[in-house]
């Protein structure tokens, strides 16, 4: 990991385009450097001493645990890699780069979260049939018991 240059080095992969220097946000690399303090010197970043091997190898029971002090509902930390990319593509990252981002080979795999921003595209326009005095916070438009304008005044 090279922290002060935002990035982290991933030498080993299930594919070659897994192999590959990914940025980290200024979040994540905070986040690695609490858990870099937490396991100590050594050279993994999750080390376990129930493991012979010395580290971490799978993440499943504590990924229930997680969720459950977080009063989350359980969801696979799998789907995890949906939600970056389709927050990528919704938020106008190019397609091209999100193949990148996901360090996926081929853009195929892309099409399952293209499906998703267009459901979030129709979300979105429906919300443009709702009357312009319902409640909703997005753009700060008075509800029905408060007192504030319409959008055409009564005369």
């Amino acid at each position: 990991m090279i922290l002060e240059n935002g990035t982290v080095w991933i030498p080993d992969s299930k594919t070659p385009n897994g192999v590959a220097e990914v940025p980290l946000t200024e979040i994540v690399a905070d986040a690695f450097r609490s858990q870099l303090a937490i396991s100590g010197p050594g050279p993994y970043l999750f080390p376990s001493e129930e493991n012979s091997d010395g580290y971490q190898k799978t993440f499943k029971t504590v990924w229930h645990a997680t969720l459950r002090r977080a009063g989350v509902q359980y969801f696979r930390i799998y789907d995890l890699q949906s939600t970056y990319a389709t927050r990528l593509s919704a938020g106008g990252v190019a397609d091209g780069w999100v193949t990148q981002l996901l360090r996926q080979g081929d853009a195929k795999v892309f099409k399952k979260y293209s499906q998703m921003k267009l459901q979030m595209k129709r979300e979105a326009l429906a919300k443009q049939n709702r009357p312009a005095n319902e409640s909703g916070s997005s753009f700060g438009t008075a509800s029905q018991n408060e007192k504030g304008f319409d959008t055409v005044l009564a005369q």
